[in-house]
């Protein structure tokens, strides 16, 4: 059966470099901002499902609960900087589409920071709106599991696809429903190891060259180096055969 969009090589590298980040001190800052603004709709992670995620997230990072509470704390800081949520859209080596989700507390910093690591890799910025479009919003829930029992059991807990991969099964959600099917596949007994809401390509680029490979992968890493960018998303796939 053809891969699930998005469940990709691509995706693969992508959750091995963010082992690798995990292990320098930036993931902290990016978690505490992906918090402060999940905060904002409520400081109270049972009132507010982004939230309690958001905060799952850092502890699976060994995140100290102390730096947790200060980024909570923060929304009702009023001498600290509040952050922003907001999302930058552009093309990449090869025509690939790339979302820059950002928390920030000035935008006149990471939007320069943002264009100069399209401009300086091969990309370009877009105007809001020209790439989002080739993506849609959904819920995705990584759980420690194989097997068709497994998968059945997500699926009757109102998951939209799961899908083996790498030794576990991914799941995706309509974004509303995530924290409602992630209780239930807990429920169910299984293991839940992430949940985060994501942006899903509607179809992907398959690239066939090493190089345009190679560069976007470069560009991709421009992107996640900047401390304001909470997550980056691309409709690109690395074909079968192409040696990076």
């Amino acid at each position: 059966r053809n891969n699930m969009s998005g469940h990709s090589k691509w995706s693969t590298i992508k959750r091995q470099k963010g082992l690798a980040d995990a292990k320098r001190g930036a993931v902290f800052t990016r978690l505490g901002n992906l918090i402060a603004v999940a905060a904002k709709s409520g400081g109270d992670p049972d009132m507010n499902p982004s939230l309690a995620m958001a905060i799952e997230k850092a502890k699976a990072a060994n995140m100290p609960m102390s730096n947790i509470e200060r980024a909570i704390a923060r929304v009702t800081d009023k001498s600290a900087a509040q952050l922003n949520e907001v999302m930058y859209e552009g093309y990449g080596p090869g025509g690939v589409g790339i979302l820059v989700e950002c928390a920030t507390d000035n935008i006149n910093r990471t939007y320069p920071e943002v264009k100069n690591a399209f401009n300086k890799k091969g990309g370009n910025i877009a105007e809001s709106g020209a790439v989002a479009f080739l993506f849609s919003k959904k819920g995705s829930i990584r759980v420690k599991a194989v097997g068709d029992d497994a998968i059945l059991t997500i699926l009757d807990a109102g998951a939209l696809d799961a899908e083996e991969q790498d030794g576990e099964i991914a799941v995706y959600t309509d974004p509303k429903e995530l924290a409602k099917v992630k209780e239930a596949i807990k429920n169910a007994g299984l293991d839940v190891t992430e949940a985060e809401l994501t942006f899903v390509p509607n179809n992907t680029i398959e690239i066939t060259d090493a190089e345009v490979a190679r560069k976007v992968m470069n560009l991709m890493d421009a992107l996640d180096e900047l401390d304001d960018v909470v997550a980056t998303h691309t409709n690109f796939d690395i074909a079968d055969g192409v040696d990076i």
